[in-house]
């Protein structure tokens, strides 16, 4: 591939989603750069306007003005650094939050207008293509994945048949189960997909650099007051980044503010990576029983977690 072709391709995807007039396009007060600067603001940690520069490839001069016009608008605060006082943090107010809010709204929806243009069956060629071209253009470059990269959201389309297909296909290559635990999530998931509550039910989705890498979802139990965690998992390629702990946490943390009494799960003891999670949450184990499901022989075991003030680990 020529120079020129590649320099053709930015042009054609550039006028396509519209990155030079990116204001105008999503109907925003805020550039490109400006519309950057505030999702980081709002999906990272890494809040110092220093780590903002080294992160975003900006110069100081050009961040600090937007960072001026973002304080002006009512968008940011910036503090002196807990970390080192020469520097300055910098966090979205209300305002801000909003506004990064409603630019995420704007640009996923311009994306899944994008998207309708491309037949159902040539998606999946389009996002292994995007994949194909972001690994050859930073292998051997690219900085390991960290842990302040993973974002938690809620579920978008294609995002419930993403937790059936990667249960089945990983516990497949991992354990040798048959196609009956796929079919188990797939009723799961159907069940979720066309009756939940979504103030006592909830799906989290990690996305690490645009992909989504893990999943859980905590719904009602058969019995009243208690909630049940089910289907956590996490790629093999992004453990080790504390998701499965987030993922967790994120369940055990709606639970309570929802109401609940308790929160159960059932696992198995093959699980080890996932039972040592609910270990560290406060997770007890309260029954054991062997039994022969998706084609192997297992020990199913059933955990709880009060989650009263007084009970609570």
């Amino acid at each position: 591939m020529s120079v020129q072709e590649i320099r053709a391709f930015n042009r054609f995807y550039t006028n396509l989603i519209g990155a030079l007039d990116y204001s105008r396009h999503l109907y925003a007060p805020y550039t490109l750069t400006e519309s950057r600067v505030l999702y980081e603001l709002a999906h990272s940690p890494r809040t110092d306007a220093a780590d903002l520069r080294a992160e975003l490839s900006l110069d100081a001069g050009y961040l600090s003005r937007i960072l001026a016009k973002f304080q002006a608008d009512g968008l940011i605060e910036r503090t002196p650094s807990e970390r080192d006082p020469r520097r300055r943090h910098v966090a979205l107010t209300a305002r801000g939050r909003t506004a990064a809010e409603l630019l995420d709204e704007r640009s996923r929806e311009a994306v899944g207008s994008l998207l309708t243009t491309v037949p159902a069956a040539d998606r999946e060629r389009l996002t292994a293509a995007l994949a194909t071209v972001r690994g050859l253009l930073v292998d051997g470059a690219r900085r390991p994945p960290r842990a302040e990269d993973v974002l938690l959201r809620e579920p978008g389309a294609g995002d419930l048949g993403w937790i059936v297909q990667r249960n089945g296909a990983l516990y497949a290559a991992q354990f040798g189960w048959n196609a009956d635990y796929e079919g188990l999530v797939a009723r799961i998931v159907a069940d979720f997909a066309q009756d939940h509550d979504p103030h006592l039910e909830r799906v989290w989705i990690a996305e690490l650099d645009g992909r989504t890498v893990g999943c859980v979802m905590c719904v009602r139990d058969e019995t009243p007051g208690t909630a049940r965690l089910r289907l956590l998992l996490v790629e093999p390629e992004a453990r080790g980044l504390g998701i499965g702990d987030r993922l967790v946490s994120a369940v055990v943390a709606f639970a309570r503010e929802a109401g609940y009494r308790e929160l159960v799960l059932w696992t198995n003891d093959v699980l080890a990576a996932a039972r040592g999670i609910y270990v560290r949450h406060g997770f007890t184990l309260v029954a054991e029983k062997p039994h022969r499901s998706f084609g192997a022989d297992l020990v199913g075991q059933d955990w709880r977690l009060s989650l009263r003030a007084t009970e609570a680990p």
